[in-house]
């Protein structure tokens, strides 16, 4: 097949050029090279083979000689991470949202009719939790006054007592996501959604998890954690875990996310169907912080109670139906996928 990938000089998206490369798949490569994302906006360094295109997906004449002989999109290009809130979310909504209806517009002019959205846990706002007393419940945003008192973990909004997360699947009604980046997120898939209903498009969302792995940037707002840990550790620092260390996260390979975004290419679907790509092996934030001092003979992780307001305390999703739909497992383990990644060579431009 051949295949556009949008975003293509990013982090995961280079590493999906390269998986499909392997499985035999033509590639077109796609990227604005935004300065905020891409400091020296240098063109990179594609496999032999890969067509790159400069431009920019909220360009629509850009995007319909970009389409020109495809078959399918994997769609990558978005702005990442927390940002400074309401002041990039110009930004955000632009590049995500406006980006993302450029591209199904010059798509459905096009006839073409195979997307892959790179979607993300985000949109979930938080995991599902268990009451003892009540069952399933949600909790609201955690009070500052508990957080700056050391009580992180979530209360039942029935009786008050802690509660537990269990895994989200993709069928979980989604909660308000927390920050501009989630809304802009979660706005992609309902974009997708109301083309493949007004089109004969299809569509498969794959909402990755903490994605982490060689080629990450030093200063990756996707995945921030390890890479923030990765860049104290280098620094001389011990790793700094906010609140108690116990935030629950999923942290998937860079590989295991290109190998679902082949798994994809080719699996039918009628209208949007949404996949987790996880690890289904969800770990503290600290058991990633002593992971990547001990694997590199670093200072161990200080704990030091800080806390985000916004942030959620455990978000943690089952891979279930991607293992038995599209045929994916994930191949790399925690340990294995840490210790490579401690001593990994990361962007800096």
């Amino acid at each position: 097949m051949y295949v556009l990938v949008t975003g293509a000089a990013g982090f995961i998206a280079t590493e999906v050029i390269r998986a499909l490369l392997t499985a035999g798949h033509q590639v077109r490569a796609l990227d604005a090279l935004i300065p905020s994302v891409h400091p020296a906006q240098t063109v990179p360094t594609f496999p032999d083979g890969v067509e790159f295109v400069h431009g920019d997906v909220r360009d629509a004449d850009t995007v319909a000689a970009a389409l020109w002989g495809i078959d399918v999109v994997c769609h990558h290009a978005a702005m990442v991470g927390r940002g400074k809130e309401i002041m990039d979310a110009p930004l955000y909504t632009g590049c995500n949202d406006v980006g993302t209806a450029v591209l199904l517009a010059e798509m459905t002019r096009a006839h073409l009719c195979r997307l892959v959205l790179a979607s993300s846990v985000v949109i979930y706002g938080d995991s599902i939790y268990w009451c003892a007393s009540d069952g399933v419940v949600n909790p609201p945003p955690r009070a500052r006054e508990d957080l700056d008192a050391g009580r992180f973990e979530p209360r039942c909004p029935r009786c008050g007592a802690e509660v537990v997360a269990r895994a989200v699947s993709e069928e979980h009604p989604l909660n308000p996501p927390r920050n501009v980046y989630a809304i802009s997120k979660l706005s992609q898939e309902y974009l997708v959604g109301a083309w493949v209903r007004e089109t004969p498009g299809s569509a498969i969302a794959l909402r990755y998890h903490n994605v982490y792995g060689p080629g990450m940037r030093y200063d990756s707002p996707y995945s921030g954690v390890a890479a923030a840990f990765r860049s104290h550790i280098e620094a001389g620092y011990p790793p700094r875990v906010y609140e108690d260390g116990g935030s629950r996260r999923d942290f998937v390979h860079v590989r295991d996310v290109a190998s679902a975004n082949v798994a994809a290419i080719t699996h039918q679907v009628d209208g949007l169907r949404t996949y987790n790509i996880a690890s289904g092996d969800p770990r503290p934030i600290l058991d990633v912080a002593w992971a990547l001092s001990e694997a590199t003979g670093a200072r161990p992780p200080e704990v030091t109670g800080q806390y985000r307001i916004g942030d959620v305390r455990h978000i943690v999703a089952s891979p279930r139906r991607a293992r038995d739909e599209l045929g994916w497992r994930p191949a790399i383990g925690f340990d294995a996928g840490m210790k490579e990644f401690a001593i990994a060579p990361m962007r800096r431009s």
